[in-house]
């Protein structure tokens, strides 16, 4: 899902070292500060690339392409939900310093020395907030290794995925850490099912991923014409690039548009209808939405959905969405609002284009049904997703306990 992003400025944010003259520049509002002794500590811990000082300054220079929250993932919405949030800090590392965190991610299989540079933080939250297993596994470390009592919700994203090709001394040790964190959360049915047999002692939620979702473009009918503009984009390890250049090759009334820094170079070789670019800003994002007939996520096997960022993207902007269906995508959308298709399958594909391109009417229906699910009724968005982890942060701090 993270790696989805093509990818906050104006709304402040707070990183662990409250002390420090950066983090006073990105604190919350003086009516947040007023409400802290009485708000839910939450204390997002992020990857080292996701540095919310980062974040924002990327997001105003321009350089996070895609649909950004002011936060890392919105995670900064809790703050109007009653809680006080801050962020996990990155800080600048030498590269000696770099190697050596990098190195024991690689044996650990989890960014522990990343944790353990923000261990104040951790101990001082009423509650740890995680985007993917790598911070999760390593906040779990950093509380056994310390000897305290963390309180974790512990979000996956590819360990379920990757899980049947670990060695057995990480799936011990992980299977260790993951009975320190309080809830596992996954954003496909899939990946929660096989979590279910893999931690049966684990208590395991489904807590569906959002974008940002209160701007939109209405979506609009393509017409018909000789030419079928295709997207595509996303940099997921799972996108099935092969299967949609397949789809496209040798067929003259297909263009091809892949924005994308994963395609490899020798699949579109001399195809002419193929164009492999990077987005290097949201008007360039926009413009080529606009130019678009369809959107499309080829994916292969996975149980995590992958592509379900850029399909939010997509839909949000108004363009049709033919989509693989696997991974659990359809939990978010269903038939009657994205065109599924089989995994690699590239007849199928072309059927899909045909149908969009034959029939745009029933294309703008789709697509006008899939942008109301991410609006008029809320399902799916940034807020939903920010609301639910607060309600189950809530929760957990019922149970008490050691």
């Amino acid at each position: 899902m993270i790696s989805d992003k093509l990818t906050v400025a104006d709304c402040p944010i707070e990183t662990a070292s409250v002390e420090s003259a950066e983090n006073a520049r990105t604190s919350f509002s003086q009516s947040g500060r007023e409400s802290r002794q009485s708000a839910m500590n939450v204390y997002v811990h992020l990857a080292v690339d996701k540095d919310a000082v980062e974040w924002s300054r990327k997001r105003e220079s321009g350089d996070l392409v895609g649909i950004n929250d002011p936060t890392p993932y919105g995670y900064g919405r809790a703050q109007e939900m009653g809680c006080r949030v801050t962020f996990s800090k990155s800080g600048r590392e030498n590269r000696l310093q770099k190697l050596f965190r990098l190195g024991w991610r690689a044996i650990l299989g989890a960014d522990v020395v990343h944790a353990w540079r923000n261990r104040t933080a951790i101990l001082n939250s009423d509650i740890v907030w995680t985007h993917t297993e790598s911070q999760y596994l390593a906040v779990a470390m950093v509380g056994r290794l310390l000897g305290k009592r963390v309180r974790i919700i512990g979000q996956s994203v590819w360990l379920i995925d990757s899980w049947d090709a670990l060695s057995l001394p990480k799936k011990a040790l992980f299977r260790w850490l993951v009975a320190r964190v309080d809830v596992l959360t996954f954003h496909s049915p899939e990946n929660y099912a096989r979590a279910k047999a893999l931690f049966p002692a684990a208590n395991i939620r489904l807590v569906k991923f959002g974008i940002p979702a209160e701007t939109k473009q209405a979506p609009l009918e393509r017409p018909r014409g000789e030419v079928v503009s295709i997207l595509a984009l996303g940099n997921d390890r799972h996108r099935d690039w092969k299967t949609l250049v397949d789809a496209v090759s040798g067929m003259p009334n297909y263009r091809l548009k892949i924005l994308s820094g994963s395609v490899p170079k020798g699949l579109v070789k001399n195809r002419e209808n193929i164009e492999v670019v990077r987005a290097r800003s949201n008007d360039e994002l926009r413009k080529a939405f606009d130019d678009a007939t369809l959107v499309c996520v080829p994916l292969k096997k996975n149980l995590h959905a992958s592509g379900i960022t850029v399909i939010q993207e997509a839909v949000l902007s108004g363009v049709p969405v033919v989509a693989t269906d696997i991974g659990g995508v359809s939990a978010y959308f269903s038939t009657d609002e994205i065109r599924y298709v089989p995994a690699g399958d590239p007849e199928a594909l072309r059927a899909a284009f045909e149908e969009i391109s034959r029939d745009p009417a029933q294309a703008l229906e789709r697509a006008s049904r899939a942008q109301a699910r991410m609006s008029e009724r809320g399902d799916i968005g940034a807020q939903t997703y920010i609301r639910q982890h607060v309600e189950l942060s809530h929760e957990i701090l019922q149970w008490g306990g050691s």
